[in-house]
């Protein structure tokens, strides 16, 4: 008990879950900004550092935050839930700067449609997941409860949308892309990006398993 009492009680985990959710718009925003601006070689560059930066700042709010579960007596919420949340919330940030990488990496000659449909699909779920995230502190209101709740069944919309985006992309990628390294190429691109969305829901869930347990 006197050993406990010694501890921190509870910690600033809803503020370091919001920074990391703000890092992470930033991120896939520079993303967008990078596919947006794609065939301007400085500009690519530009971009692909700001992901690169905003996904380290990411990364270090997640050490802090698991070093801070180490060090806290008493949390605000279960501490597996605290430990699933900001390791999948920074999956979604790894994911995007791996999306970044791979433009780099493989060469990819120009955008096409599907990449663009979904990058709109990527932020407009990780500006879902930042608002949703920013209600977590009071989730023991009614209130507020609903509307995360509604606010993660958009998100679950919205990864439904990139999956149809998905199919559709790769059925017209093997039809008619006659290039087999382009289709490769495009083929991991298109995953990439869908994957942003499927761990966003991800988070969405591990959010509603918040609310049920607290309110």
């Amino acid at each position: 008990m006197i050993f406990g009492k010694l501890l921190p009680r509870e910690g600033n985990f809803f503020e370091l879950f919001n920074q990391h959710a703000q890092h992470t718009v930033t991120a896939v925003h520079a993303f967008a900004d990078l596919v947006k601006n794609y065939g301007d070689p400085a500009l690519r560059e530009r971009y692909n550092r700001a992901v690169d930066d905003a996904e380290g700042a990411a990364d270090t709010v997640t050490l802090e935050v698991n070093r801070l579960l180490h060090q806290t007596f008493i949390t605000p919420i279960d501490r597996e839930q605290i430990h699933s949340l900001i390791n999948t919330m920074d999956d979604v940030a790894d994911l995007i700067q791996d999306a970044a990488e791979a433009m780099s990496l493989y060469d990819i000659r120009t955008m096409t449609d599907h990449i663009v449909r979904l990058t709109d699909l990527c932020v407009r779920c990780v500006e879902r997941q930042k608002t949703a995230v920013a209600m977590l502190h009071q989730v023991g209101q009614a209130q507020t409860a609903a509307a995360a709740l509604k606010i993660c069944a958009e998100i679950d919309q919205l990864e439904g949308e990139a999956d149809k985006v998905l199919h559709t992309a790769l059925s017209k990628l093997f039809r008619e892309e006659p290039d087999v390294r382009e289709l490769i190429k495009l083929k991991a691109i298109y995953e990439l990006l869908e994957t942003v969305t499927d761990r966003c829901d991800d988070v969405a869930k591990l959010i509603e398993g918040v609310i049920l347990e607290n309110s």
